[in-house]
């Protein structure tokens, strides 16, 4: 009998086993693993495959509109009111056109930005947009190419793919009783948000570090630079933002915090990847294009588009990223598009002087 029960033991336990596995909706091997970091620190990314291909495939440019021979009639001279693609032959300018519908709204077309009745008329608020965003793409593509972007650049479907407005992008959080005029005593926190991966944390982290492009270069730092303290350290909520922006950086990118960190010497630069560096350069970026090119677009966009205190809708990292390392997994998207990799005079953007994060120095970006 003792010997019936412990067979029948063994054959529930292995039912239960198969159940377990077969049922529970458990993430199944094979993986994915990249080492980033010395071997045993344990910097790596681990992803299924099956996660892994989908993200790819969720992630994959257009083709290029096939080129065209250059013409010698002048964008500017041939169609009215063309001011930032004017020296663009009319072959060259109607092709960007038409990869711009596809990129931005290929069921729109081309009445989403244009009064297809009078083409010149700048009436539409998406054109007047539309116009001052290829200024911000070109910008990218030469101001921020050493320093973040690269040789793959960006065009309007790194953010946008296929639709109007981008699926990643984010206003000014207010809080939870904003609408009733009481003062909210969360201290900004305590309330599940998506920009900070459903933490507690504060929940308009990404004002205070996206949101204004002049700010002090240590806001994130929360850490001392010498082995004892010199002046007042900066309070636990300080560390909360800086912790919630880590979060959203880590999501936006689909990476942990080894991707960038050793995270046994968080704050030591010696010790942490190179895209630690591109990371520290992407902040700036965001603040620049926010500050020049959205914030001072908000009069021009109609209420419904703007967000509930009154601002623009703005970038992130997931804006670009969407989940991935690189985006569009690296693919290079303006070499088609040489117009998008030169800027305009009329950009109106500010220099950006940023120094390089250098490691040991007091200073240094966190």
């Amino acid at each position: 009998m003792k010997t019936l029960l412990v067979v029948a033991g063994a054959v529930v336990a292995l039912f239960l086993t198969i159940a377990q596995f077969g049922t529970a909706g458990w993430t199944r091997p094979p993986i994915l693993a990249q080492q980033h970091g010395f071997r045993g620190t344990g910097m790596d990314q681990i992803q299924t495959k099956a996660g892994a291909a989908a993200l790819k495939a969720a992630n994959r440019p257009p083709a290029p509109a096939d080129p065209v021979e250059p013409g010698t009639d002048k964008a500017g001279a041939v169609y009215e009111n063309v001011k930032v693609l004017k020296d663009l032959s009319v072959e060259e300018f109607n092709r960007l056109m038409v990869s711009m519908t596809e990129w931005v709204s290929p069921e729109q077309g081309c009445t989403y930005c244009h009064n297809t009745e009078n083409m010149a008329d700048d009436s539409l608020y998406q054109k007047q947009v539309a116009r001052r965003m290829i200024q911000m793409v070109q910008h990218i593509n030469t101001t921020w190419k050493e320093k973040h972007v690269g040789e793959a650049g960006v065009n309007c479907y790194t953010c946008h793919r296929g639709q109007p407005v981008p699926a990643h992008v984010w206003f000014q959080n207010p809080g939870p009783t904003y609408k009733t005029g009481f003062i909210p005593r969360n201290n900004g926190q305590n309330l599940a948000s998506p920009s900070v991966g459903l933490a507690s944390l504060p929940y308009d982290t990404l004002s205070e570090f996206f949101g204004k492009k002049d700010v002090d270069e240590n806001l994130i730092r929360v850490n001392a630079t010498t082995a004892l303290p010199e002046s007042k350290g900066k309070p636990i909520q300080a560390a909360e933002r800086t912790y919630g922006l880590m979060m959203h950086m880590s999501s936006s990118l689909g990476v942990n915090c080894t991707y960038c960190h050793n995270t046994r010497a968080i704050s030591n630069w010696s010790q942490s990847t190179p895209q630690r560096t591109l990371a520290w350069h992407a902040i700036r970026m965001v603040r620049d294009l926010n500050g020049n090119y959205i914030e001072p677009l908000t009069s021009t966009f109609p209420a419904n588009r703007l967000g509930p205190t009154g601002d623009a809708p703005k970038l992130n990292c997931a804006t670009c990223h969407n989940g991935q390392s690189k985006p569009l997994a690296g693919a290079h998207v303006v070499e088609s598009y040489p117009e998008l990799t030169q800027a305009t005079a009329e950009t109106g953007a500010t220099p950006q002087p940023a120094a390089e994060p250098v490691s040991p120095a007091p200073a240094a970006p966190p």
